[in-house]
């Protein structure tokens, strides 16, 4: 999977994720693509594995860390860490990564 061949030191983590983060919130989106998948894989965090969301329920996770919500939520499905129906009712983490 695309997202698993992305390596990165735990210094490459800890500098990307203090760098774009502060107070919780996510300021802005990195440009680079290895420091996207630092912070979506941090951002998935967030989700209960375990439960199935509406669309609005994770929008509403993601809104508490940032504010484009739909441009997040879209990065979680095309990174594969989120998974939804194919009628997009519902959505889950993907708990195969």
């Amino acid at each position: 999977m695309y997202i698993n061949s992305i390596e990165f030191t735990e210094e490459e983590k800890k500098h990307t994720l203090e760098t774009f983060f502060q107070d919780g919130q996510l300021v802005k989106l990195p440009k680079k693509e290895k420091r996207k998948v630092i912070i979506f894989l941090e951002l998935i965090k967030t989700f209960d594995e375990n439960r199935i969301y509406s669309e609005k329920e994770v929008n509403e996770v993601i809104k508490a860390i940032h504010g484009d919500f739909a441009t997040i939520r879209r990065y979680l499905i095309d990174f594969k860490l989120l998974e939804r129906s194919t009628d997009g009712k519902e959505y889950w983490v993907n708990k195969s990564l």
